[in-house]
C-alpha cells in the first residue's frame, strides 16, 4: 500500500464545476484531512482504505469521488450504479442528507433503504430508479431476496464504518452483498479500527488498495475536553439531573433500553426536556425524537449505544456517560457526536467508586488522559466542568413523538410496515 502526499484545496482534484458550485454554496472551501489524504486516489479509481475518527469528514471523502465518478451515467429500475453500505439507520439518513446537495448539482437519483420502514415504499424507489443506494445490510438483503433489486450493476461501493457492521454481527450479509456487485468495480472502505474481522473484508474484496490514516479512533482527539466525574452512588441521580438540567443540548449515554426509558422519565419528572433514544423506538419514533433533539424541543437526549454512530448535531459541545461504556472503541464513538468537523467539545464519565478501576484500564486503551474530579450536586466545580444547574423541578411533557401523515408520504422510502415481520437483527 502506498499514500499519496495529501491536497490543499479542492481545486487540486478534477471535480466537476457543478460539485465545485455546490461545496461552495455549503460553505466547505478547504478539504479536512482524511478529504486531502483520499480524494485524489479515490477521484483516479483506486481501491481506497481510510481510517479516521468519527466526525472526521469521511462522508464527503468517499461522497464526492462516487457521485464524480457516476455522474453522466442513468441507472435502470432496481439496479444502482453505486452503493454505500453502514450500520445503522441513523448513520443511512445522515448520509443520504449529507450526498443529497452534490448528487442533485451533478443530477444524480438517491435511494435510502433501512430496517424499520416500510418494505413496499423502499422497493418502489427502487423501482423508480436510483443511481446512489445508501443502505443497512438486513434490508438490503431483504429488497434483494424479494428481486426487488440488483447489485450487478453497482461499481462503485462503500462500506462505511465498517468496524461497527462488524460489531453488530453484518459480515456475513456484508460480504454476501459484496460478492454481487460488479467485479472489476472501485471498493472504499473506511473504519476506525481493522479489528473484528475488517481486515479480513480489506483482504478479500480491496485489489491493491491505499491505505490513508488521519486523526485515527484509538489517537486521543485533541479537540475534546475529557473528564471523570466521581461520584458517591447516593449522589449519581441529582448529579446526572443537574447536568441535564444546564443550558443547550446534552446526550447523555446509558446502559440498557430500560434504563434509558427511567432517566428520561425522571428528567422530565424534574423539570428538563429530555427524551429517550434506542433500538426500542420505531424508526418513525427515532428520527422524529433526534428532530426535537435538533430543534431545541428535547434538550437532553438519553441514549443507548445505538446513537453513538450516524448521528450529526451541529454544535453539541457535551457528551455524558451515565453510565461508562464498556470498551473504549464504544467510548470513542460516543465521544464522536461532539467535537465534529472541527469544533471543540467536552466528553465527562460518571465513575462511581467501584468502577473507578475498569474505567481508568479503559481509557488507557483508548489513549485518553481524562482529569478525575470529585464532585457533588450543586459543587461549584461540576457546574464549571458541565454547566449543571438545579433542575427547575416543574414536571415537563414532550409531544409524543409520531409523525404526521405528511412526514409518512415525505419520501418515498419513509413510512412503517406493519405487516413485515422481523426475522433478525436489522440495521
Amino acid at each position: 500500500m502506498t499514500t499519496r502526499t495529501p491536497m490543499p484545496t479542492f481545486g487540486d482534484v478534477p471535480l466537476p464545476p457543478a460539485l465545485h458550485a455546490a461545496l461552495v454554496a455549503n460553505g466547505i472551501t478547504a478539504p479536512f484531512p482524511i478529504q486531502a489524504a483520499t480524494l485524489p486516489d479515490s477521484l483516479a479509481g483506486r481501491d481506497v482504505l481510510g481510517r479516521g475518527r468519527t466526525g472526521s469528514g469521511k462522508t464527503l471523502a468517499f461522497g464526492l469521488p462516487l457521485l464524480c465518478r457516476t455522474a453522466g451515467r442513468r441507472a435502470r429500475p432496481g439496479r444502482p450504479l453505486a452503493l454505500v453500505l453502514v450500520p445503522t439507520r441513523e448513520l443511512a439518513q445522515q448520509v443520504t442528507e449529507a450526498l443529497a446537495p452534490y448528487a442533485a448539482a451533478v443530477g444524480l437519483r438517491t435511494a435510502t433503504v433501512v430496517g424499520g420502514l416500510s418494505l413496499k415504499r423502499q422497493a418502489d424507489a427502487l423501482r423508480a430508479g436510483a443511481e446512489v443506494l445508501v443502505a443497512t445490510p438486513g434490508r438490503l438483503n431483504d429488497l434483494i431476496n424479494r428481486g426487488d433489486c440488483r447489485l450487478d450493476q453497482v461499481a462503485i461501493t462503500v462500506l462505511d464504518e465498517a468496524d461497527r457492521m462488524a460489531d453488530m454481527g453484518f459480515l456475513p450479509q456484508v460480504t454476501a452483498l459484496l460478492t454481487q456487485v460488479a467485479p472489476d468495480g472501485q471498493r472504499m472502505l473506511f473504519s476506525a479500527t481493522l479489528d473484528g474481522g475488517v481486515d479480513r473484508l480489506v483482504r478479500r474484496f480491496l485489489t491493491d488498495p491505499v491505505s490513508h490514516e488521519v486523526d485515527p479512533g484509538t489517537a486521543t482527539v485533541t479537540a475534546m475536553t475529557h473528564h471523570l466525574l466521581l461520584v458517591e452512588t447516593a449522589d449519581k441521580s441529582a448529579t446526572t439531573a443537574e447536568i441535564a438540567a444546564r443550558e443547550g443540548r446534552t446526550i447523555m449515554f446509558i446502559g440498557t433500553k430500560h434504563r434509558a426509558d427511567r432517566l428520561a422519565r425522571q428528567l422530565l419528572a424534574k423539570g428538563v426536556r429530555a427524551a429517550a433514544l434506542h433500538g426500542g423506538k420505531s424508526q418513525p419514533q427515532r428520527t422524529r425524537i433526534l428532530e426535537q433533539f435538533r430543534t431545541g424541543q428535547v434538550t437532553a437526549l438519553v441514549a443507548t449505544d445505538v446513537a453513538a454512530r450516524g448521528i450529526h448535531i451541529d454544535g453539541l459541545d457535551l457528551v455524558v456517560n451515565v453510565d461508562p461504556p464498556a470498551e473504549a472503541k464504544d467510548y470513542l464513538h460516543r465521544g464522536g457526536r461532539t467535537a465534529r468537523a472541527g469544533e471543540s467539545g467536552t466528553v465527562v464519565t460518571l465513575v462511581l467508586p467501584e468502577q473507578r478501576r475498569d474505567v481508568d484500564r479503559l481509557m488507557a486503551t483508548a489513549g485518553i488522559r481524562p482529569k478525575a474530579v470529585p464532585v457533588r450536586p450543586g459543587a461549584p466545580e461540576l457546574a464549571r466542568l458541565t454547566g449543571a444547574r438545579t433542575p427547575s423541578g416543574e414536571p415537563v411533557t414532550i409531544a409524543a413523538p409520531t409523525p404526521t401523515p405528511a412526514a409518512r408520504s415525505a419520501h418515498p422510502a419513509t413510512g412503517r410496515s406493519r405487516r413485515t415481520p422481523r426475522r433478525r437483527p436489522r440495521g
